[in-house]
């Protein structure tokens, strides 16, 4: 989206289009398979009303995220950018919408993730080191500090790193399916079934909105493949074909995990977990599994922490370059190469969060509820988008088009829909907090705007 307030880059500068249908598949399950998958299954598995249903909302999650794949990869191939979603809001809606978007990234949804998965750090840190009555908080603040100050300083990620840190986080759920699949008849056996009569008690349909917030929050990361849309060789087909080979692996995988989780534990043990993984395979292999799995999570959610501040610092600098009342974003420090400013107000976002869960005792589950309603309102505009973009911009190329169209990516728009409705309707103290940090993005803006028109008239 062209900016009014700032002079345009240079003729050529931009992204190159360097990356393999390979690389692309192995950056965007990276983006997937963060330490939430450590996680979430209990969480789903309390509010599902049987195994089975736990089991179909995964894989109902994975075939929800393959549909909006479809919208993104026609999206993408048509108006690639490294802006990603902020790009096709803007074209479809105008700068306005695209900088209500930019405010929630910098405020709600990236600061949000990073909070998410700072207090998941700190769930499993926990465990191996308990620092008292609010150590998961506390563990949460010391790392968020810490990596955004190595970011500030500045820091160098090659492929190899990511590449090592990913092969970590699969190592870990490798150990889980190992524990749950080859040592679940020793350590289950005495606990008692759950019987078909308690299962009876709830209709299947129970909690389904609530557990497939969590499950999306767990699939997510394939939509920021937008940003990276630019860079991608052959993007007409590797862009599709890179999302749907990256999330039809993580089904598979998260499929593998769920049931390895429940054989292990049982229902009622997953459900009633605070940390499955470590509970498991505490169960496997002893207190020498449980501090080797808790360690291994609280490593893979440094690995999303980190990833989380170098991209969300990347976006906030843009909405800065974008925005003459939000300049002090867009200044980018060429020693450290890192917008300096950006990670700083990033970082100081994300630690208000963090104490923020502490005060309301919602933690890892109250910051997701706190970030669902916009995440999944601008999701849903984003599918929106599509449909007008078809119409807006009729004659633009569209190398991969949705199949099932309209029906299709109406599923998808009408999944977020729900998703939305369902999030604000669950423990509202926290969701309307993120909606009102929103509605005082509606109120900066106001002030941008009057600043440019103010600078523009002197």
């Amino acid at each position: 989206m062209p900016s009014t307030d700032n002079p345009p880059q240079p003729a050529g500068a931009g992204p190159a289009q360097v990356l393999s249908l390979g690389d692309a598949t192995a950056i965007i399950v990276g983006l997937i398979v963060g330490a939430g998958i450590f996680k979430t299954p209990s969480l789903v598995a309390g509010f599902s009303a049987s195994e089975t249903m736990t089991v179909v909302w995964w894989i109902v999650g994975g075939a929800l995220s393959i549909i909006g794949a479809m919208c993104y990869a026609e999206l993408a191939t048509a108006f690639p950018s490294a802006g990603g979603e902020y790009h096709f809001l803007g074209r479809a809606f105008g700068r306005h919408i695209a900088f209500l978007y930019g405010w929630a990234r910098l405020t709600v949804i990236v600061a949000g993730s990073i909070a998410v998965f700072a207090y998941l750090f700190g769930d499993y840190m926990s465990r191996v080191i308990d620092l008292g009555p609010q150590s998961s908080a506390i563990w949460a603040v010391l790392v968020v500090a810490i990596l955004t100050l190595v970011n500030y300083a500045g820091i160098r990620e090659g492929k190899l790193t990511q590449n090592f840190f990913t092969f970590l986080e699969c190592g870990g759920l490798v150990l889980i399916v190992i524990a749950g699949f080859f040592f679940a008849p020793q350590i289950s056996a005495v606990e008692p079934a759950k019987s078909a009569a308690d299962e009876a008690v709830k209709s299947w349909h129970t909690g389904a909105g609530l557990a497939m917030i969590f499950v999306l929050f767990t699939y997510g990361g394939w939509n920021d493949a937008a940003y990276i849309s630019a860079e991608v060789r052959e993007r007409d087909r590797n862009i599709a074909r890179s999302l749907f080979l990256s999330i039809g692996l993580v089904m598979l995988l998260y499929v593998l995990v769920n049931l390895a989780y429940l054989k292990g534990l049982g229902f009622a043990g997953t459900a009633k977990s605070n940390a499955v993984a470590a509970d498991l395979l505490a169960k496997a292999w002893g207190p020498a599994g449980e501090k080797l799995i808790s360690i291994m999570i609280a490593i893979a959610a440094i690995t999303s922490i980190n990833g989380s501040i170098i991209v969300g610092a990347r976006s906030n600098y843009a909405l800065g370059r974008d925005w003459l009342l939000l300049g002090f974003l867009g200044r980018w420090d060429g020693a450290s190469g890192t917008p300096r400013n950006a990670m700083l107000v990033q970082g100081a976002i994300a630690l208000s969060l963090v104490v923020l869960g502490a005060i309301l005792k919602g933690g890892f589950e109250g910051l997701v509820l706190y970030s669902a309603p916009v995440f999944w309102g601008f999701f849903l505009l984003t599918g929106v988008s599509l449909f007008v973009l078809r119409v807006k911009e009729p004659q633009a190329p569209r190398p991969f088009r949705v199949p099932g169209y309209p029906v299709v990516p109406a599923i998808f728009v009408l999944s977020c829909a729900y998703l939305f409705y369902n999030s604000l309707e669950y423990h509202g103290k926290h969701a309307f907090v993120g909606l009102g940090v929103l509605a005082v993005g509606a109120v900066v803006m106001l002030f941008g705007l009057r600043k440019t028109l103010a600078a523009k008239g002197g």
